[in-house]
């Protein structure tokens, strides 16, 4: 899409170094021109926390009001009843040993991982390749789970994992920029306060410092936190 000229200070009346509430952020985002497909409308959020200190990382899970449902792919290392129960909802890479095999060869047809309790030495076997990826199953994250079944229906019906990166900012999927823009408010503020809930106890002051809405493709409208946050 046609980006912002380097000379002026606004885009489809958008003023760049304005913060806006997030009601008239999100009529921005709509005028915005659209690319061939449609775009995900995601939210940044630079957080008060020191990265260097591991009890101050923030990351968890939750699935929006207003859900987007994605075509994710899955992975899941189990056994018994738990791996036919994967099957049945169409998951293909679905065992213990021999699936750490496949991956071992290469196999990567898979955007997550979901591991039951017992599989998780079978896991470590294969954790120098999807750990760097930042895919090993994980309790915060729900991934690692006796109950197989709900977690892949979460993750069908939308579920939505986050952390922080080296810089303190989480970056996450919020709507599709075909839905409703009172719903993708909703689903905003919902990520907000579950956020807020997720607050470190050892982090002081303000806890979230900064945020902006954008589309896929298209620029980043600053929000004023006085608006969403109290």
């Amino acid at each position: 899409m046609k980006l912002k000229n380097k000379k002026s200070s606004s885009y489809h009346g958008h003023k760049y170094k304005k913060k806006y509430p997030l009601e008239e952020a999100i009529v921005f985002l709509k005028r915005q021109k659209r690319a061939n497909f449609v775009e995900s409308v995601d939210v940044s959020i630079q957080l008060g926390i020191d990265t260097k200190k591991t009890e101050q990382h923030v990351i968890g899970s939750f699935i929006l009001p207003n859900s987007v449902k994605r075509n994710v792919r899955m992975a899941v290392f189990t056994g018994g009843e738990s791996a036919e129960k994967a099957k049945m909802f169409g998951i293909k890479l679905v065992g213990m040993n021999d699936l750490a095999e496949k991956i071992l060869k290469g196999e990567n047809g898979f955007d997550i991982i979901i591991a039951s309790s017992d599989a998780i030495k079978t896991v470590g076997k294969v954790s120098h390749i999807i750990g760097p990826k930042g895919m090993m199953p994980n309790l915060k994250f729900g991934t690692i789970t006796d109950d197989i079944e709900l977690c892949i229906k979460e993750i069908k019906e939308g579920k939505i994992f986050y952390r922080n990166d080296k810089n303190g900012i989480i970056h996450t999927l919020v709507g599709k920029v075909d839905l409703e823009s009172k719903k993708i408010e909703e689903n905003v503020r919902f990520f907000l306060k579950h956020l807020i809930r997720s607050k470190p106890r050892s982090v002081k002051g303000k806890y979230i410092k900064k945020m902006n809405i954008s589309t896929t493709m298209g620029v980043g409208i600053k929000i004023d936190l006085s608006d969403v946050v109290s």
